[in-house]
């Protein structure tokens, strides 16, 4: 079955065939590093890392580009108000946001690009935009792109000029300047700077002395990275309008074919509401990775298709744990019994775990048929024959390969000791107490009180196992 992928731009489900066969280019519009990241933010990177790595997986030479946005209106105020130079404070959080990839296993991007280190790619674009006629200046610094100019503008959103409103960010503190804009909703490719912003955040150009606007910066980094037309654009699904509407227009505009196919994840939810710092219902990484385990975290984020909204509530993170739990724990028991089966990244792949994730990326459908191999292979463990050894390895080697592709794998050195230390020793003690008490009542032949203890557990999922060497215990 050919990858097929849900495409924006053209609002349907499409084979995903790429321009050149067996490499892949994709632009992701990455962090504005202006504080630490939520996991609304996590969302986006964990879904176009499964992405990444189902290509990958399937064959294909993926070159990611993950911009980082180290300047902009918000890292200006707040640096200012803390009063700290601003690019320091990018800087700061740029590492709050690496570090929060990396616990949550999301794999580096081929290049990281920052906007402040593409500024002649900035003034190049807006040279061409300008002498196309699809931009202008209202004064030194000031350089607009004219939506009137480009009859295709709002396809990507799907919307008529007409209905659009100004964004807020795009309309000139200055009313004469505002006045002199063609167009109200006409947007910034470079501002002129304030006279409370520091000399350092603005640059020397034809059109005067500023700063990029934050559409210009994607258009210039991905063509720069990828070419005139690339494979995939991606981000959150809060990026659409204005951010890839205008990259899209000004790219076009400039003559340059840019995405050929659009992605985009949902958000983050609580109570219907899209998470957000500036709504004040952002869960911090750091906060959340205080109590929650990365691989209990990651695959909150990834158990939910990318396309639907994930609804953040207290029974998001127990469930993921229970789960991770159990894939961890057959994992572990099925090794001890079968032995190390190796490097599983080439295993063979369920067909139904290869057709769901070729669905435009169907991780429920695909964790179906993980959950099939863990409930088979823990049948397999129960069963104490030397026949029901190869069974137990099968099982072992398909679920770890298929949670290897989700970047999941309970036997990768990333997620060693990833469940919560505290939890793990409170268990370990309950449980272990009552395997004694069990182990006193065998021994002296109350098997009533010994079945009773086993019962007990077993209803709170726990199963006991007996063997020549003592019992022991796993979550069911």
């Amino acid at each position: 079955m050919t990858l097929r992928l849900f495409d924006t731009a053209t609002r349907d489900v499409r084979d995903f065939v790429p321009q050149t066969p067996g490499e892949v280019g994709i632009y992701l519009c990455g962090a504005t590093v202006q504080a630490a990241p939520h996991i609304g933010h996590m969302r986006s990177a964990v879904a176009f890392d499964l992405l990444v790595r189902w290509l990958r997986r399937a064959g294909s030479r993926v070159t990611l580009i993950r911009n980082v946005t180290d300047i902009d209106d918000k890292i200006l105020a707040k640096s200012a108000a803390a009063g700290e130079p601003w690019w320091a404070w990018a800087a700061t959080y740029e590492r709050a946001f690496t570090a929060a990839y990396d616990a949550l296993g999301v794999l580096p991007p081929t290049y990281e690009p920052r906007a402040t280190g593409h500024v002649p790619d900035m003034v190049e674009l807006m040279e061409r935009l300008v002498g196309r006629g699809h931009a202008y200046t209202t004064g030194p610094g000031d350089v607009w792109f004219d939506v009137r100019s480009w009859r295709e503008y709002g396809s990507l959103t799907n919307q008529r000029l007409e209905d659009l409103n100004p964004v807020p960010d795009d309309v000139p503190a200055d009313a004469h300047e505002a006045a002199a804009k063609h167009d109200p909703r006409d947007f910034a490719l470079w501002k002129a700077p304030k006279d409370d912003e520091p000399a350092t955040a603005s640059w020397e150009t034809p059109f005067g002395r500023g700063r990029p606007g934050w559409h210009l910066e994607c258009s210039a980094m991905a063509r720069r990275y990828l070419g005139d037309t690339f494979d995939i654009h991606g981000g959150g699904l809060d990026l659409r309008f204005p951010h890839h509407e205008n990259e899209q227009a000004q790219s076009h505009a400039a003559g340059y074919g840019f995405a050929r196919h659009w992605l985009h994840s949902a958000w983050v939810t609580q109570g219907g509401t899209k998470m957000s710092k500036s709504l004040g219902n952002g869960l911090l990484v750091r906060e959340v990775l205080e109590t929650t385990s990365p691989a209990v975290l990651r695959y909150a984020l990834a158990s939910v298709q990318y396309r639907s909204m994930l609804e953040w509530t207290p029974a998001t993170v127990t469930e993921a744990q229970t789960t991770w739990e159990r894939l961890a724990g057959f994992v572990e028991r099925a090794t001890e019994r079968v032995g190390d089966v190796g490097d599983v990244r080439d295993a063979e792949l369920p067909t139904a775990f290869t057709t769901a994730m070729d669905d435009d990326l169907n991780v429920p459908a695909a964790l179906a048929v993980v959950h099939e191999h863990l409930r088979a292979g823990n049948s397999a463990l129960a069963d104490r024959s030397s026949a029901a050894d190869a069974v137990a390895r099968h099982h072992l080697v398909a679920l770890r390969a298929m949670l290897e592709v989700l970047g999941l794998d309970p036997g990768d050195p990333q997620w060693a000791d990833a469940g919560d230390s505290r939890y793990a020793a409170a268990l370990d003690a309950v449980v272990g107490a009552e395997i004694s008490a069990r182990a006193e009542a065998r021994a002296a032949r109350d098997f009533a009180t010994a079945d009773a203890i086993r019962d007990r557990l077993a209803a709170a999922g726990i199963v006991v196992e007996d063997s020549a060497d003592g019992a022991r215990w796993s979550l069911g």
